[in-house]
């Protein structure tokens, strides 16, 4: 008798992650799930206690995904940290559209995993070395960078304006630019 196949937790969440990559949230299911992995859900079931705690570890390893677009786009030395940090945002946009919608355009209870937070601390660290301002103002001017960000990172994600990289680019410096300016740093 052969013996069984044991399916890991690590192997759940890794074909889960590749479902939503390639059809999006709405194709993850336990079945599809099993069907990928040529199993039973048992095995799902066995690992997680619920769909959701199932999710949870897939938007855990989406927020991984990203912070290496971060950590790449910052080590290429082509912009400064903070800017390469959202260039990365929309890199990601533009290339893992599906993972995108299913990290940053879903409905949100406001509860976030402590890894988002994490990136938003980090992000208002930048700010703070780059322009001095420091707690509600270096959260405010993130806010307001990253509304734009976002915004150009679901234009890119759902192919609704399809934007020059350099245009992205300079985009960026101006708004940058302009927050500084607003805030007296000119």
């Amino acid at each position: 008798m052969a013996p069984k196949v044991k399916i890991t937790r690590e192997d759940i969440v890794s074909t889960a992650l590749d479902i939503v990559r390639k059809d999006g949230a709405q194709a993850v299911n336990a079945r599809s799930i099993a069907a990928k992995l040529n199993c039973s859900t048992q095995p799902l079931f066995t690992n997680f206690s619920s769909m959701e705690e199932l999710d949870l570890a897939v938007i855990k390893e989406g927020i991984a995904l990203i912070e290496e677009y971060i950590k790449r786009e910052i080590q290429s030395g082509q912009y400064p940290e903070y800017k390469a940090s959202g260039m990365a945002y929309i890199r990601f946009a533009k290339e893992e559209r599906e993972l995108f919608k299913y990290l940053y355009m879903r409905d949100s209870d406001g509860n976030h995993t402590s890894e988002e937070k994490g990136n938003f601390s980090n992000m208002e660290s930048l700010v703070h070395n780059n322009t001095g301002l420091a707690g509600d103002g270096a959260t405010i001017f993130h806010l307001e960078m990253w509304a734009v960000v976002h915004g150009i990172a679901t234009m890119f994600a759902t192919n609704y304006l399809a934007l020059d990289w350099n245009l992205v680019d300079k985009m960026l410096t101006d708004v940058y630019l302009g927050l500084r300016k607003q805030y007296g740093m000119e």
